[in-house]
């Protein structure tokens, strides 16, 4: 191909001009979409790396959304650089179209420079083919550089990783370390006992040219009893021609709080260690591309020297000359130097960190160096290779700890921490006693003074689970401080490919109700402005409130004191946020307009938390969330609405991760648990706990808000990834049957099939219109819905209910029989007035969206852009930054409603 000097701004706009020329059908997602197999296709999708770092390859995961109509599922890609140089892709359909074409695929590149890439439609072959070989007893993966065995049996999760000839790790292990009392338990009380991985099954979950995913799942087994106690699941993924492992690690807790107390948890692997003491090397990553090195057997420092050359190379990680041909005063008693075998670097809060080591067990340790936040990457080896071996978000998600043993002998022990064992043990109990809270009506009285939510038996962690991000890499030679540094920043900040926001709002993903940043005027100047001000403000009260933690990471806080000058952390239900009132969703929308790298990092972290911390996976609550709370899983309010798939979406998309698919497809059949756990069971007037169904019912009650928003976005994810015509046929049941209700969605809810998705006729006679109903996904889910599903009455019935929501009395009244009552948060719900305006095309609603917008509201009034103050010492033990009005509630809807009503009605700002 003729070869074009094209300059970076030229290449990325010649990609989005190409995309703009499609018809703007296909840009809309129309389900009136002609998919033909000869359908034009973009000549060219504009992709960008989240972080702008230096690195010399790259091996990357990504999604990629298409316009309705335009592309095959079987489609073949390649990525192509300005010059023209292309790099070999490997595809897989993420979701489709209504008409079968290609909505998001996903892909994987090896090895991929950092350049500016376009990805469009072709075939070529990697140059180096990854390979998998199955057979009865084992899985043998190839990537053209390092081969890995897993066994499909025992206890070993994997069991070998060579690197030519030379074996870089063996026996990888799963660790759990299980301590029967607390930490603070009486001394001598305590007794700890180890577990090790037990395989269940083993598969190859993917396997390809470029990428091969392996998957493990199975639990921990205590050999000494068979007691068993942590379900996981691993999932190893290997890239062509890589020498790079990432693993992703995902327990999930199973055990009885007050008698089970984890004290470590991690992955342990042997590594064989060869040549002489003084070139065998021990590398840790501090902060700041900051690097801890260090020999086991230093000649740095001593008595007599051993020569500038060798102290140099030496330092640097290179090989040495052996023992004899050192200078005679050195190499002679060499043997009277301490060989340290011993290293262990334990992160024990968010702000500190410290290395230590030792020459054996039985000895003491020495303080080898302290520090702030260490980004986690260890490595142990000699010049003619090893294994580096890390923990991704290590600081953040202490206490975590890397620990090398024995590197003085013939194989070291490398452990991977994400608990670490020098931590005091998880202790996941119930924070209070109960306050006699023994009864509904004492319960009742408890949420209403700190709208706690007690129930004994329901503030259980059990089935909540937790997702860490490991990273190997079986190198040929022990790493230079700079390229040890750089590996230390890829697993900080893996290397991500994303699509132009210009490119993925003209697609028509995620609803057709966001638009990009606009300050063509003074007032959308001033919502972007106030956009990025709360970003930046929830952004830093992260840090400065230290929200991190191995179960705190990714969550923010509800609510705020302004007495104390705290968030309210141990205050009932106004402690952690749980993905109350959409903070997720926030999130998302506002990346998915502006593409920062640090709003996809926050909302990254928040996706992993809230899938996982704060739902219950197994049990008798599964697979349900639980609302806010000063413990994640403190709640007794078991409910979808924090579960809900729709807060994972935007992740699994953009991303392809298989883990964030488990859990919107565990949500497929959650209606079921809502026979049993009843998530308003105290709301309203009653005086005791209504009556649970019989468990073997398959019918619930289900309410067409924050219940059916889940459910239905579940169904729509499940339908749009699989095509599966019986997901889409109860969901398309559900729509009609709640467009069938005399009030239509002011009926508030009926009983649901939960075989075929068919609601009963409620006999509501009043409308009702619950404020929470439409602010945990459902305005986001039901925009989808309407653009993909031909149901006139399901899009009548739910224009109505934007329309009225925030209505004149005098309109709800004439429509409805009586107008509305308690519908708050008016100003979140401007977005649907916008909606409305934008099926309808009824300007004078768009106006009205904006006097809603900016109309004062009773429970959050949130109106201009706060003003910060700094509260300092000794007034509070930190300095910190307040502003007393905020609330993440306000927040989150503030946010929501401004960028969507900018999308659906931005042309009527200041008319």
């Amino acid at each position: 191909m003729e070869n074009h000097n094209h300059s970076r701004r030229q290449f990325v706009r010649n990609g989005l001009l190409l995309t703009a020329a499609l018809p703007v059908s296909r840009l809309l997602g129309s389900t009136d979409s002609s998919y033909k197999a000869g359908a034009a296709v973009p000549a060219a999708v504009p992709l960008h790396w989240l972080h702008e770092q230096a690195f010399t390859a790259a091996n990357v995961t990504w999604g990629t959304p298409w316009p309705a109509g335009a592309v095959r599922a079987d489609t073949s890609f390649v990525l192509q650089a300005a010059n023209d140089t292309q790099h070999a892709v490997q595809s897989w359909p993420l979701a489709y179209w209504p008409d079968g074409s290609l909505k998001w695929s996903g892909h994987a590149a090896a090895a991929l420079p950092e350049k500016d890439w376009q990805l469009l439609p072709g075939k070529t072959s990697p140059a180096t083919t990854l390979h998998i070989k199955e057979t009865a007893t084992e899985i043998v993966v190839s990537t053209g550089i390092i081969t890995c065995r897993f066994l499909r049996k025992g206890n070993e999760v994997i069991s070998g990783i060579q690197r030519g000839s030379q074996t870089i790790a063996a026996q990888g292990q799963l660790v759990l370390l299980h301590q029967d009392q607390p930490s603070d338990a009486a001394e001598g009380t305590t007794r700890t006992t180890s577990f090790n991985g037990l395989i269940r099954s083993v598969i190859v979950e993917q396997q390809g040219p470029v990428r091969g995913v392996i998957k493990i799942e199975g639990t921990h087994n205590r050999p000494a009893d068979g007691k068993q106690l942590l379900p996981f699941v691993l999932r190893f993924y290997f890239y062509s021609n890589s020498e790079a492992i990432r693993i992703v690690h995902t327990i999930v807790y199973d055990g009885n709080e007050y008698e089970d107390f984890v004290k470590g948890i991690g992955i342990r692997f042997s590594v064989p260690m060869q040549g002489e003491l003084h070139n065998r090397h021990i590398r840790f990553s501090g902060e700041d591309n900051g690097v801890f090195a260090e020999a086991v057997r230093g000649i740095t420092g001593l008595r007599r020297d051993a020569g500038k050359d060798a102290r140099a190379a030496q330092v640097r990680g290179e090989a040495v000359a052996n023992a004899a041909a050192l200078p005679a005063p050195v190499g002679e008693h060499l043997q009277l130097v301490p060989a340290f075998g011993d290293y262990t670097l334990l992160q024990s809060s968010s702000e500190a960190f410290e290395i230590r080591k030792r020459t054996k067990q039985g000895y003491t340790w020495l303080q080898a160096a302290t520090g702030h936040r260490a980004t986690g990457l260890a490595y142990t080896g000699s010049a003619s290779g090893g294994l580096a071996f890390g923990i991704r978000n290590f600081w953040q998600s202490h206490p975590g700890q890397l620990d090398i043993r024995g590197a003085d002998r013939d194989s070291a022990t490398v452990t991977l921490w994400a608990w670490a064992a020098d931590a005091p043990a998880m202790d996941l109990r119930f924070y209070h006693d109960g306050l006699g809270q023994d009864d509904f009506v004492k319960q009742r009285e408890g949420l209403d003074i700190t709208y706690e939510d007690y129930e004994p038996g329901f503030g259980t962690p059990h089935g909540v689970a937790r997702t860490s991000e490991f990273q190997l890499w079986a190198l040929a030679a022990t790493p230079s401080a700079v390229a040890f540094s750089e590996l230390a920043q890829q697993l900080s900040h893996p290397p991500v490919l994303i699509c132009m926001p210009a490119y993925l709002h003209s697609v028509g993903v995620f609803g057709n109700n966001w638009s990009l940043p606009d300050r063509s005027t003074a007032a959308k100047t001033r919502i972007e402005a106030q956009l990025d001000f709360y970003f930046n403000y929830y952004k830093k009260q992260v840090e400065q409130r230290h929200w991190y933690g191995f179960w705190n990471y990714g969550d923010v806080m509800h609510a705020y004191d302004t007495d104390r000058h705290v968030w309210r952390y141990d205050v009932g239900g106004y402690a952690w946020d749980n993905s109350e009132l959409s903070t997720d969703l926030w999130l998302w929308y506002y990346f998915l307009r502006t593409g920062r790298t640090d709003v996809f990092r926050m909302a990254e972290a928040m996706t992993r938390h809230t899938g996982e911390v704060d739902v219950h996976h197994i049990g008798r609550f599964a697979p349900l969330g639980s609302r806010h709370n000063v413990l994640h899983w403190g709640c007794s309010a078991k409910q979808l609405r924090i579960s809900t798939a729709a807060n994972r979406r935007f992740y699994f998309y953009l991303t392809a991760d298989e883990r964030t698919g488990d859990l919107m497809r565990e949500q497929v059949n959650a209606a079921h648990t809502l026979v049993t756990i009843q998530p308003g069971r105290k709301l309203g007037g009653q005086k005791s706990a209504p009556p649970a169904p019989p468990a073997t019912t398959t019918k619930a009650q289900i309410s067409f808000g924050t219940d059916w928003g889940a459910i239905a976005a579940a169904w729509f994810t499940e339908w749009e990834r699989t095509g599966d015509k019986k997901i889409k046929q109860k969901l398309e049941n559900s729509m009609t049957t709640i467009a069938s209700q005399p009030l239509g969605f002011f009926a508030g809810g009926a009983v649901m099939d939960l075989d075929t998705g068919r609601y009963e006729l409620s006999n509501e006679t009043h409308p009702v219109a619950p404020h929470l109903n439409a602010v945990f996904g459902l305005t986001e889910i039901c925009a989808e819905l309407v653009q993909h599903l031909s149901v006139p009455a399901f899009e009548k019935a739910w224009v109505q209910y934007c329309t009225l929501y925030n209505a004149p009395a005098a309109e709800q009244k004439a429509a409805l029989g009586e107008p509305l009552t308690k519908n708050a948060l008016r100003q979140g719900h401007a977005r649907l007035t916008a909606y409305a305006a934008y099926r309808t095309g009824n300007k004078a609603l768009a106006q009205r969206a904006w006097k809603e917008f900016y109309a004062d509201d009773t429970t959050d009034p949130i109106a201009a852009i706060p003003q910060e103050q700094r509260i300092n010492t000794p007034e509070v033990l930190q300095p910190i930054d307040e502003v007393s009005s905020i609330s993440t509630n306000g927040v989150a809807q503030w946010a929501l409603s401004a960028i969507q009503c900018l999308g659906l009605a931005g042309e009527a700002l200041n008319q």
